[in-house]
């Protein structure tokens, strides 16, 4: 695998529509494969894109992406900042179109200038879990990894390495 370089979500999304199809396509591929199988091909190239990449360099999913922020998250940012969550949540939080907390205004409230979390050790789940790319039962999450292409520049090149194995 090639080093995994910074690009910008516009550069991202532009690269993703252009290769749309071939995507799709791969995509189709992976949906066919045993859930373990395409476990097994994506961990590897997980661990090894992030050998080769420094989030603090980029931090696009936090300037760009809104993560849902469950009863736990704001229990736990909230005595990380020493407020009640209900005013954690006035704060921060509204409810989205699927009923799910999620930040008011991207970027993260908690993003300081050198892209570190100002909130790092209470962190949201999803936040700790970003881009998803380890987790178990990767097919269930398929469309949301697509789209994370066009997010994390991490996750686009896990997929071009896929797509390099299916050709």
């Amino acid at each position: 695998m090639e080093k995994v370089k910074y690009r910008s979500p516009a550069e991202l999304k532009e690269l993703v529509d252009r290769d749309k199809k071939a995507l799709k396509n791969l995509f189709l591929k992976l949906k066919g494969l045993r859930p373990n199988q395409l476990d097994s091909l994506i961990h590897p190239l997980h661990d090894e894109a992030f050998q080769n990449f420094d989030c603090l360099n980029c931090a696009n999913c936090c300037s760009t992406i809104s993560p849902i922020i469950t009863v736990k998250d704001i229990d736990a940012i909230s005595r990380k900042l020493k407020i009640k969550p209900a005013r954690f949540i006035e704060e921060n939080l509204h409810i989205d179109e699927e009923n799910d907390y999620v930040f008011k205004h991207t970027p993260c409230p908690f993003l300081l200038p050198d892209n570190f979390c100002m909130v790092y050790e209470s962190r949201p789940k999803a936040c700790r879990e970003y881009p998803h790319t380890n987790r178990r039962k990767m097919h269930h999450i398929l469309k949301i990894t697509l789209k994370n292409c066009e997010i994390c520049p991490v996750v686009y090149t896990i997929v071009l390495e896929l797509g390099k194995q299916f050709n």
